[in-house]
């Protein structure tokens, strides 16, 4: 079970290395690659999350993943708290370890990069803020993704699972991202936006703590629990 825990502790942080990584690199001042967009952003995020795939096999780096998974009865219900927590202290330390790692480029960028454009690095916002309309975009975004990752898996080709996954991020993040960021995942959203509220940065922006629970805290598990119900019941997982 340690075992385990450390695993999806470790693949998540390292997911968020990657992701608030990319985030930081176009948008503060002194990264070489400022500007770059969201092209650039959420291809990063799609292989930063194959990479942790391969490394460290069989995690979920998602409660919502694992709340589908305790569904189906592939793991314990016991498990799916202390999970959940090992996912979002992952996502804290990985955003702790990009700020150490642009530390440079933060003090650079104060007074010169908005205050929400910095909070943004860490956690999603919407490009247009309708609450109701942002829940269900996460819902219907975490539906495909882990109705997908759960049809992929299905195959067992395990040395392209990570890849698989990767491409169905970039999708996703191409064809759904535009309204919400697409976290789809309370572990990715939850963790990173902690790190901001708790980091040294100057002149921070609110963390705006309701959209970040009802919108990627909430409706990622019931887009992850209405797609376990879908597949068990439409294909019989």
């Amino acid at each position: 079970m340690l075992h385990q825990l450390l695993a999806e502790f470790m693949a998540t942080a390292l997911m968020i290395i990657f992701g608030v990584g990319v985030h930081c690199d176009e948008v503060l001042k002194g990264s070489k690659y400022r500007g770059s967009g969201h092209m650039f952003s959420i291809t990063t995020w799609g292989f930063g999350i194959a990479v942790s795939l391969f490394i460290f096999g069989n995690v979920c780096i998602n409660p919502a993943m694992v709340l589908a998974q305790c569904v189906l009865g592939n793991i314990a219900w016991s498990m799916f708290i202390p999970y959940s927590i090992a996912e979002v202290l992952g996502g804290i330390i990985g955003s702790i370890i990009v700020y150490i790692m642009y530390a440079d480029q933060f003090k650079m960028s104060q007074g010169k990069v908005e205050p929400d454009a910095i909070r943004n690095i860490f956690s999603t916002a919407p490009g247009i803020r309708n609450l109701p309309r942002n829940f269900f975009v996460e819902f219907i975004a975490t539906f495909i993704f882990i109705a997908a990752i759960l049809a992929i898996s299905e195959y067992k080709v395990a040395v392209m699972t990570p890849m698989e996954v990767g491409l169905l991020v970039w999708a996703i993040g191409m064809g759904l991202g535009g309204p919400t960021g697409f976290a789809m995942n309370l572990a990715r959203d939850m963790g990173p936006r902690i790190a901001h509220a708790i980091l040294p940065i100057k002149n921070k922006a609110d963390s705006d703590w309701k959209y970040g629970i009802l919108v990627p805290g909430i409706a990622p598990f019931l887009g992850g629990l209405c797609a376990a119900l879908f597949m068990r019941s439409f294909f019989g997982m």
